[in-house]
Order: structure tokens, then sequence, then C-alpha cells
């Protein structure tokens, strides 16, 4: 029996540790000191004062807690209503209803989210606030109803009639019978609404619009660059989950009754802020859709009170997720994305020229990334930043002979178990099909099986890793040796770690050019040049160059940083230009397809 005991025990500890670990270690790196978010260098309270000046982070906290008060109190009371409705109907009716009801629990995030990005774009609904409302309640009710419903069957419908028998109206016998017969499980369903609320990514990443951001879709887009200011974020948020906990377990009921008070006067100072936020101003305004951390915050803000207008920004985590809104006919003044989906708009006719007599900054632009083969007249585009993809590695661990390998160092035994592959599609075939002698551009099927079959037999034999954004920290941490990386990647990793190295392979890579383009749907084109003109300013570069770390365009600004080290991202130009580097194009359907099924196949090994 004391064995027993003590196994319990045991396991229950066990259990403790797996789940809070990774809580325990989020807040001691909340008070690094450095960027990293593996390596401790000492204690700092850098991300929390960083937390608190961050305009965008503190929005975004409003927008969550209001959403989700606002969700829960409308689906508490629907699926309340809902679940005493059900009780009083046939059984073949209710039976279909709360099979209807598992339907939205069961369905995967996405595609509720795609169902209701199309939804909200077929009726004209302009997507915000109103609509990431309006889906918290939609997928928040089925939860309440799931909670609720089963305290109603086990309620003695008698206590109810006897209380209309005595002279109650219906709605007198609802408020002070009924509904207080079904507390525990209201208030378990609006416990469960608002989490799921507060916690939702999938769906409010799809259904926002107007530059509406909850605290999932900005710690989405952290999660971009190496940004501990997650960290800090998360450990507020875990505080305050505790103190009311706490509170909710201590304090008297004297004291919990006008702590729901105050609750309720929260929820409609929330309701009133709300409203006031809601009104339009007068003011022009400018919709800006680019990549998650790809723009200095405070140079919008500038632009702003410079131009007396309001930029509405949104970020997205891919070009091919931006692709996918755009069909989902959301609209957008100026798109910040990548040469071969450039060439892709272009092609299907999302884009109108660029007016360059609004654009003077047109001058400083450097030779290198104009007039490129995804618009050779620069018709549509302004180039943005640029780079290659390459290979970072350590110089203590690396031969440097082998590097002479160029992209086959990637399956040099010697290495095995350490090297990370990039997780993208086009540059993980890219590296093949160079590493082969062939074009990243081509269209023959047989070399493109050819490199499905060099990146399978790499997969195989050394054991790599596809990695996303997290290659970075990993990278400074020292966890493998070698990673294919953007080369604006690469030199962050370099500047917080100095024994590592980067270099563009000799059979040549992806260089790539991002660039700023306007959409058809553009209200304001006046607007939007003089945005784009602004960003090519050479303060406003060198600032910007200094929040993303990659090359810029803007000739002067490249050279001038490029000469000097500055805390958090060494300036580097990669080589860019050599003859067999190439830019991406634009691939029809059906190559389009071939890479998709190949890339699924490469990826399941």
């Amino acid at each position: 029996m004391k064995k027993r005991k003590t196994l319990s025990i045991l396991y229950i500890v066990l259990c403790f540790l797996f789940f809070y670990t990774p809580i325990v270690v989020m807040i001691i790196f909340s008070f690094n000191s450095s960027k990293s978010l593996t390596g401790m260098t000492g204690f700092s309270l850098r991300w929390y004062e960083r937390l608190i000046s961050d305009s965008s982070i503190l929005k975004a906290v409003y927008v969550s807690l209001s959403i989700a008060f606002f969700s829960t109190l409308i689906s508490t009371i629907m699926g309340t209503l809902t679940s005493i409705g059900l009780s009083k109907s046939g059984k073949k009716f209710k039976k279909i209803i709360l099979g209807i009801n598992d339907i939205p629990i069961m369905n995967p995030d996405i595609v509720t989210a795609i169902g209701l990005m199309i939804l909200f774009s077929s009726a004209m609904l302009e997507k915000g606030y109103f609509t990431m409302l309006l889906s918290h309640v939609l997928f928040c009710t089925p939860f309440v109803i799931t909670s609720v419903y089963p305290k109603v069957r086990n309620m003695d419908p008698a206590v109810a009639d006897a209380a209309l028998d005595l002279g109650a109206t219906p709605l007198e016998t609802l408020v002070k019978v009924i509904i207080p017969m079904l507390k525990d499980g209201i208030y378990a369903g609006a416990l469960l609404a608002f989490t799921m609320s507060f916690d939702d990514f999938v769906v409010s990443y799809f259904v926002t619009g107007k530059g509406i951001q909850n605290i999932s879709i900005v710690v989405y887009n952290m999660t971009k660059r190496t940004n501990p200011t997650i960290n800090a974020l998360s450990t507020v948020v875990i505080l305050v989950i505790v103190i009311l906990l706490v509170v909710s377990k201590v304090i008297p009921d004297v004291l919990k009754k006008m702590f729901r008070r105050f609750l309720w006067v929260f929820i409609v100072l929330l309701a009133i802020v709300t409203i006031i936020l809601g009104i339009r101003s007068n003011k022009k305004v400018l919709r800006v859709f680019n990549s998650g951390e790809y723009y200095d915050p405070e140079l919008i803000e500038r632009f702003e009170e410079e131009y007396d207008c309001q930029i509405v920004y949104e970020t997205f985590d891919s070009n091919e997720s931006m692709y996918t809104k755009l069909q989902s006919g959301a609209e957008y003044d100026v798109l910040i994305t990548s040469d071969y989906m450039i060439e892709r708009l272009i092609k299907e006719d999302y884009l109108m020229p660029v007016d360059w007599s609004l654009i003077p900054n047109k001058s400083t632009l450097a030779e290198n990334s104009m007039g490129l083969d995804y618009d050779p007249d620069n018709t549509y585009s302004v180039p943005y930043y640029y780079g290659t993809v390459g290979i970072v590695y350590n110089e203590n661990e690396v031969d440097e002979k082998d590097i002479e390998e160029g992209w086959e160092i990637l399956r040099n035994e010697k290495y095995k178990g350490n090297i990370y592959m990039i997780d993208s599609e086009r540059d993980s075939f890219m590296v093949a099909l160079k590493a082969l002698g062939y074009s990243m551009n081509t269209t023959d099927e047989n070399e493109i099986r050819e490199a499905y079959e060099w990146l399978v037999d790499q997969k195989k034999n050394m054991d790599v890793v596809y990695a996303g954004d997290d290659v970075m920290d990993n990278m400074i941490s020292g966890n493998k040796t070698m990673a294919v990386v953007y080369s604006g990647d690469g030199a962050y990793v370099m500047a917080e770690n100095e024994d590592l190295a980067y270099f563009d392979p000799e059979e040549g890579t992806n260089e790539w050019v991002d660039a700023m383009v306007i959409t058809n749907d553009c209200a304001d084109t006046k607007l939007a040049n003089e945005f784009i003109n602004y960003t090519l300013e050479y303060d406003v570069e060198v600032q910007n160059t200094y929040f993303i770390g990659y090359t810029p365009c803007v000739e002067q600004v490249a050279k001038d940083l490029a000469e000097e080290d500055y805390e958090g991202i060494n300036a580097f130009t990669p080589e860019f230009g050599r003859p067999k580097n190439e830019t991406f194009q634009y691939q029809e359907a059906d190559i389009r397809q071939l890479y998709a099924d190949l890339w699924t196949k490469v990826k399941s090994y």
C-alpha cells in the first residue's frame, strides 16, 4: 500500500514537472540580458521595458481582452438559452441540433478559419474587429452548449413549473429559478469560452483586417525573429492568471461580490472604449500588407504624423498566405512581397504601375536591385531589401577545404546530424538543383525529379532537420554545425556568435529581392507612392535596416553600414550579381503542383 502511494506521488510530481517546466524556463529567460532564447547570460529587465514601450503589444492586449470578454458574454447567453430551449424540444430535433453543435468543436481550426474568411468576403463584410468578434462568438457558443446542456438535463423541471404555478412570470422563472440552478455549468462554459477566445490564433489570423491583431497574432509575428519580448509578455499573462486564480480561491465571499461588480464595471468600460475606438477618423487611410517583423513600427508612426494619415498595417507569414488572402477578396493598397510572387501578381493583373514621378528617391536605389527578370522595367515594383540564400557554418567545426564542395557539403557524411535545411519548398529544391548543375527555375520534369531524389537521399543519409525561423537561435547556441539560411538571418546569427561565418556556394544560389508594389484596389495612389518614397529616405532606411537586418536596396545606406558594426546585426553585402545566381521566376500551375507533390514526399521521409 505504501509503495503504491509513493508511486502515485511520484507520478503526480512527474506530471507537474512535465506541465510546468517549460513555463518556468520561459519565465527565467524573460529576465535574460541577451537576445538568446536558449543561453542565459545575465539578469535584465530590458524585455519588460520594451514590452511596456511597444504600442503594438499594448493594442493587441486590449483587442484580446475585449474580444474575449464580449464573445464570452454573447456566447454564454446564446449557449445557455439554446440549452434551455433544447430541453423542451422533441427527441429527434434535439439529436439533430446536438449533432450540428458538435461539428464546429470537431472541425479543424484551419477549416473553420478558411470558411469564415470566404463567408465574410462573399458577404462583402470588411474584415476587422467586428468579423473577429463574430467569429469568436461562432466557435465559442458550441462549447458553452456542451457545458450547460448536461446541467439542464439533470435539472428537475418540476421546480420551474412550481415557480410558474406560484405566479412567477416566465422571465422571472428564467432569471431567479432556472439560471441559478444552472450556474455551475454556465460558469464552466463561460470560462471555457473566454479561454478559447483569448488563446485563439488560427481563426483570428484569417478573419481579421484593418490592422486589428490580438496577442496570438503579435506573438506569431515576433517568432519571425528571435524576440525575447515574447517571454516577458507570456510571463505577465501567466502572472495575471495566477493572481486571478488565487483571488478566486482565497478572498472571502464579500470581496468576491465586490470583485464581480468590478468585473462588470470593467466590461462596461471596455465596451465604451471599443465604441470610441471604432469611430472612424477623417484621416486618409493606407492599408499596408507586409511580412511579420519586416518594418520598424516607429517609422510607421512617424509617417502617420508627417502625412497626417492612418496606416492600417497587417502582416503575413509567407508569400503564399498573402496570395490566399488576396484571392479571398482582402483589399490592400501596398504590398511588400518577393520577386517570384510579384511576377505572379503582375501576370494575374493584381497590380497597378508605380508612379515614379512621385518617387524622387528612385535615384538612391542600387543598380543591381533594378531591372530584374520578374519586372524588367520596374513598372510595378520598387526594390525594398535584397539578399541571397547561403550556408552559415561554425568555423571551428567545418574544414575550410570542405567549403569548396559548395552545396554538396550538405551531403558530406562528416557533418551527419549537424545540418539544418531551410523549411521552404522552392529554396530547398533550389539547393538540390544548383548542386546538380541545373537552373533553379527549370521546368524539366526529369531534372525536378532528380532534385527530389537528391533531397530524399540527403534526408535519409544525413539526418538533416528542416527548420524555420528557430534556426537562428539554434545556430547562435551552437546546436548544429551548419544551416541553409537567408543572408539577413546569416548576418544576424554571425553578430550573436563570432564563431559563425556565411558563404554563397560557387554553383550559384537564389538572389531574392523583396519589393513594394501597389494593388489595383488602392484607394489613394498618391499616398501609396509617397509611402514608398518615404521608405527609401536615407535616415528611414538606416533605422529600418537596424531593425530588420537585411541588405538595403538604397545603395549609400548599404555602403555606409557595411563599413561599421552595430549592435544586434552586422550589415554585410552578400555575393549578389554573380553569373550563376538566379532570381525565382513565375511557375505555371502544373509545375507548381509537381513541386508541391514532391515536396510533400520529401517532408514525409
